[in-house]
């Protein structure tokens, strides 16, 4: 069995709505356990992260809110950056927690054996939510690097008690209409266990705290040939699907490019993204980039991601579901594998410039921001000061 794809109008109307959300952290200095590299033209404030992100807006028209890193993004006034964000055409998205980055968390913040540790991560987690009320974010996002490197280092159990009473605390500062999303990740930086490895010890930890809890998956946060996809059916099917931070990896971490190392398991991701509704905006599922950009250059780096996105959903659309399923019912295991290859197959990026230039854009978001000259223009202006980065 072969299958037609289906009419494209409704995949430009879907195309069209699409919201991907940029990290803030992608537009500053980043690179190895080594060395970070710098490059010409970097931000150095939070500011200047805006008016990098509101480039991709400007060339994409999909990516209209910014993800902020605290402290990393730290200002004193947080209406006045939303406000410089929505001059931009953007506005600020994702609250992100830093536990990782302060010498009292090198046994771990939130799961930390000593209670006064506990108690300085717990009370950055609900500064992070004050920050949500004065940006009008709706999620928080949790990543824990905490674990432990040897066994007999700490007790496990007794870990997994201080981190539910750890988020149950911020789960109870949470208002009516913000979410807490918990990420969770295989390895790294403890290596013999980590407190959130998986998919099943968030969604145990959200489940218990309650509707307001969600779970986000890291597209490089699993070990070689996980079955990515299932996880996320598996909840969606429950409710708790938060979110995604999309990227790729090759090994160990996720600072590659989203569909850079496997451009069909994001195409199998968003299949099952769009057969279950979720890029409708009340699915609540958010669609985030959660890159670094080591050696290409950042705003392009986020253009080619974004543009990335697009053609997986473009072809997770054109999926023809109808004969999919038919093909299920009847055990045709070669046609239903077929029909899902026929979409992947087909080349949508004609489909995306016509859909940028209904959208009065330019049809190649690349060309487009290489002939604008901002690379040149910020490189110039931005000499001196302190360029924004993790360091190492």
């Amino acid at each position: 069995m072969t299958s037609t794809n289906p009419d494209s109008r409704s995949a430009r109307a879907a195309l069209k709505t699409q919201r991907i959300e940029l990290p803030s952290w992608a537009f500053g200095n980043s690179g190895t356990r080594f060395k970070v590299f710098a490059q010409k033209g970097v931000p150095r404030t939070a500011f200047e992260k805006i008016d990098d992100a509101a480039q991709v807006n400007k060339f994409t028209g999909v990516a209209p809110t910014v993800a902020l890193h605290i402290p990393w993004d730290k200002v004193d006034d947080y209406g006045v950056l939303a406000r410089h964000a929505a001059e931009k055409g953007v506005a600020l998205g994702t609250i992100n927690s830093n536990t990782f980055q302060d010498d009292d968390y090198m046994l771990g913040s939130v799961c930390h054996p000593d209670a006064r540790v506990r108690a300085k991560a717990v009370a950055h987690l609900l500064e992070c939510v004050d920050i949500m009320d004065r940006t009008g974010s709706r999620d928080l996002k949790l990543w824990f690097s905490d674990g432990t490197n040897y066994p007999g280092q700490d007790d496990i159990r007794a870990r997994q008690d201080r981190l539910a009473e750890s988020l149950a605390q911020v789960y109870k500062r949470l208002g009516p209409n913000q979410r807490m999303v918990l990420e969770y990740k295989l390895f790294e930086p403890a290596f013999y266990h980590t407190d959130v490895p998986d998919w099943g010890t968030a969604f145990a930890h959200c489940t218990a705290l309650g509707p307001k809890a969600k779970v986000v998956v890291d597209t490089g946060h699993h070990a070689p040939s996980t079955n990515i996809e299932f996880i996320v059916a598996s909840l969606l099917r429950a409710g708790k699907l938060g979110g995604f931070d999309f990227n790729s990896r090759f090994y160990a971490d996720d600072d590659l490019m989203v569909g850079a190392a496997d451009p069909f398991q994001l195409f199998r991701i968003m299949h099952e993204c769009v057969k279950a509704g979720a890029l409708n905006p009340e699915s609540g599922v958010a669609f985030m980039l959660d890159q670094c950009h080591n050696l290409e250059p950042k705003i392009p780096g986020q253009i080619r991601s974004v543009m990335n996105v697009q053609e997986a959903t473009a072809k997770a659309l054109l999926v023809d579901q109808m004969a999919l399923e038919t093909a299920q019912r009847s055990g045709d295991v070669l046609g239903a594998h077929a029909i899902l290859m026929d979409a992947y197959d087909t080349d949508v990026r004609p489909l995306l410039r016509e859909v940028r230039t209904e959208s009065g854009l330019d049809p190649d978001p690349m060309g487009a921001y290489a002939r604008s000259g901002y690379a040149e223009r910020v490189a110039a202006e931005r000499v001196g000061g302190q360029q924004a980065g993790w360091g190492a």
